[in-house]
């Protein structure tokens, strides 16, 4: 039976990992532009104070990686090809770690991911908050985010408020008349999820837990103290760019475009005539997002689209290809811009902005983001995991670690099923894991 037959708004969660054992964690990352599969053994440790909430050491132990069919803009568009790429990145890490694997953590794009806050309060009388009120109006919130249609995939409390007074992290045992919280939850359509989950059931391999992109992106490349005074995490992918917004610690927004570098590959195709897998090759060695005086004396040769041989190569000057690629790369980062200015996160954000994802590399990214902008950017590659071979360092492979990392901060979470129980995955040792502890006495 599929795990969307189930009670609880039908999806799956991860469990929360032991501070005491280790665990091995097997993720698989769909992109447009490539599925990555990765098994990493998570083993505990001393917490960090550069990255945060960070339980435990990861050492990747295999990885797989290969270029994505059958999934455009993150949306599976053709099982059987998506199926079959998925089994050959899982097999390739399962060799190398000499391992099976039976089941992963996957992260979604594609389903129109919406991000919205919703406020609940319940009346103490005066008396002091206990576990049963927290676990009272974390349900209550959490309700009002019931939909259909959707499903949810995080559900994070971003904040208490007791009697009117706002930013109290943990209100146990304070004293008030009215408990409120308010919620973040982000949701997706539940029709994706139900044919990504296909996909990977295909594969003969469940689905351990679902992570929104951008939260995963945004794990693996932020710091401490961008995700404590806010900031922007965006990763640009191939067919999406994700936008995710992390404050006070705890990730508040998220958005996705369905915009990416393969979109400047087919301008590129389309503008120079030639052939997709050409114009990828001339966006990685010749494209910059910046024009430069000496583009228009630089000559590049342009492979015909033809197969006959007599077809000649055309020259073309390396400032129509900055044009082509320009052009595609503002229209992305004005949209981003704007999303950011529309979601009224635009305060806490502030100046800090995290580039991330594959498109993220291409020359004069940065210099046209922080113009655009108008905030101080750097490239975010993946942090505080051991074992990765020098290729999967990147930003490109930012999303698939962040997916290691998300269990040891997937006790943050709450959800709330519709019988009303709550399962909280709290294991005694994050922010909200005394919130979390009531989950031991209702189950």
């Amino acid at each position: 039976m599929s795990v969307f037959g189930s009670s609880n708004y039908g999806l799956p969660h991860m469990k929360p990992l032991s501070s005491k054992r280790s665990h091995i964690v097997s993720v698989l990352d769909i992109g447009s532009t490539k599925v990555v599969c990765m098994i990493a053994r998570l083993t505990p440790k001393q917490e960090s104070q550069i990255l945060p909430g960070r339980t435990h050491h990861v050492e990747i132990i295999g990885i797989g990686h290969q270029r994505s069919r059958g999934v455009k803009s993150g949306v599976i568009g053709d099982l059987d090809a998506a199926e079959s790429v998925v089994r050959l990145a899982v097999d390739a890490a399962e060799r190398m770690a000499g391992l099976t694997v039976d089941s992963l953590i996957v992260n979604v794009s594609a389903g129109r991911l919406t991000s919205d806050v919703y406020t609940a309060s319940i009346d103490l009388g005066g008396q002091e908050v206990e576990s049963a009120d927290l676990k009272r109006v974390l349900v209550a919130a959490s309700q009002k985010s019931a939909r259909q249609d959707r499903a949810i995939l995080h559900s994070l409390p971003t904040g208490f408020t007791l009697d009117g007074e706002v930013g109290i992290r943990d209100p146990l045992a304070m004293y008030g008349d009215m408990l409120g919280v308010d919620m973040h939850v982000v949701t997706a359509e539940r029709v994706m999820l139900r044919n990504l989950e296909l996909c990977i059931n295909r594969a003969h391999l469940s689905v351990e837990g679902m992570v929104a992109t951008p939260y995963a992106s945004g794990l693996a490349a932020l710091v401490d103290d961008e995700v404590e005074l806010g900031c922007a995490a965006i990763d640009m992918g191939g067919g999406t760019t994700t936008i995710s917004v992390f404050a006070e610690g705890k990730l508040v927004h998220t958005d996705a475009i369905g915009l990416g570098g393969h979109h400047v590959t087919t301008d590129l195709a389309r503008g120079l005539s030639t052939r997709i897998e050409d114009a990828e090759r001339m966006k990685v060695v010749h494209g910059s997002a910046v024009s430069n005086g000496a583009d228009d004396r630089d000559m590049i040769s342009v492979p015909p689209i033809g197969e006959d041989d007599r077809d000649q190569p055309t020259q073309v000057p390396r400032s129509l290809v900055t044009r082509i690629v320009k052009a595609r790369i503002e229209e992305t980062l004005e949209l981003i811009r704007d999303r950011i200015q529309k979601s009224g996160f635009s305060p806490i954000v502030g100046k800090r902005v995290v580039l991330t994802g594959g498109a993220s590399q291409l020359t004069g990214l940065s210099e046209t983001a922080r113009h655009i902008l108008a905030r101080n950017v750097r490239i975010g590659r993946p942090m505080g995991i051991s074992g990765l071979p020098a290729a999967a360092k990147g930003p490109a492979f930012s999303t698939a670690v962040g997916l290691m990392i998300y269990p040891q901060v997937a006790d943050l979470e709450t959800h709330a099923s519709q019988s009303g129980l709550i399962s909280s995955l709290g294991n005694g040792n994050g922010r909200l894991a005394r919130v979390g502890q009531w989950l031991k006495e209702s189950f």
